[in-house]
């Protein structure tokens, strides 16, 4: 063990925080609507992290990655009322801002027919019902569009599953969700 890590030690014990815990991944290898993950230990977390690899829909041009949340643990899942902000920019150095007020999911990518995306969201404030739930995200397709911004769904609740879904069906995708420790 370095020295300062044994220093750290004897200073009271070292605490793990920040450790990503696996909650679950799907993988989807076959036309999906969306890929439920309906045990996200929101009582054990605060902030949960998504990642989301080699998503891809076969059909259907550009389509919007995103996610809806649920309180009733899956049977149903919000369909309105979430907020996003973010920025776009492409490989020839152009940017522009997209935003709304009034939308039917947390828009954290997009991805242009075959060409596969990926990316990373952090879900804050899920099992807080005296809270907003929001997100952050960054994502990035094939062809070197990406994305980073922000969503929220702007009523306190209580978060207990979360749906990842596109505008048409995912045709392949690695979905894993993390918990982050915080004792």
């Amino acid at each position: 063990m370095p020295i300062g890590q044994a220093k750290f030690g004897l200073l009271g014990g070292v605490a793990d925080l920040g450790k990503l815990e696996l909650i679950e991944t799907k993988t989807i290898t076959t036309s999906t609507a969306s890929a439920d993950f309906t045990s996200i230990s929101g009582s054990s977390y605060n902030v949960h992290f998504l990642t989301i690899n080699g998503f891809e829909v076969i059909s259907g041009g550009q389509t919007i990655v995103g996610i809806r949340y649920s309180t009733d643990g899956g049977s149903s899942y919000v369909s309105s009322g979430y907020q996003n902000a973010y920025q776009q920019g492409t490989s020839s150095g152009s940017f522009s801002e997209l935003r709304s007020t009034s939308s039917s999911l947390l828009e954290v990518g997009y991805t242009n027919g075959t060409e596969q995306c990926g990316g990373y969201v952090y879900l804050y404030n899920l099992n807080n019902s005296s809270k907003y739930s929001f997100n952050t995200f960054h994502n990035i397709q094939e062809n070197g569009v990406m994305n980073f911004g922000s969503g929220v769904y702007p009523t306190a609740n209580t978060v207990n599953a979360i749906r990842v879904l596109s505008g048409v069906n995912i045709d392949n995708a690695v979905i894993s969700l993390y918990g982050i420790a915080e004792s």
